[in-house]
């Protein structure tokens, strides 16, 4: 089973295009997209496991420069 989430990413005036850029680099990072609204940024990210996550979203995700706060949001599969 490969865990998901999505990361709801606010960034500093100005930074969005370059966040996104490095974001799209990052292994791990399956899908980015500008958005609006409350957020400027949204990526799926896929691991091994949500530990893994834990360890993409604080280790490379959020030292991205412009950066400002994330929200997680795991995703939850229900049983067929």
């Amino acid at each position: 089973m490969v865990a998901t989430a999505y990361i709801l990413i606010t960034v500093a005036h100005g930074t969005a295009k370059k966040a996104y850029e490095q974001l799209s680099k990052i292994q791990g990072v399956a899908h980015v997209h500008a958005i609006s609204g409350p957020y400027d940024i949204i990526a799926m990210i896929q691991g091994s496991d949500f530990n893994t996550l834990g360890n993409l979203i604080v280790n490379k995700i959020q030292p991205i420069e412009g950066i400002e706060r994330t929200l997680t949001c795991n995703v939850i599969e229900f049983e067929q």
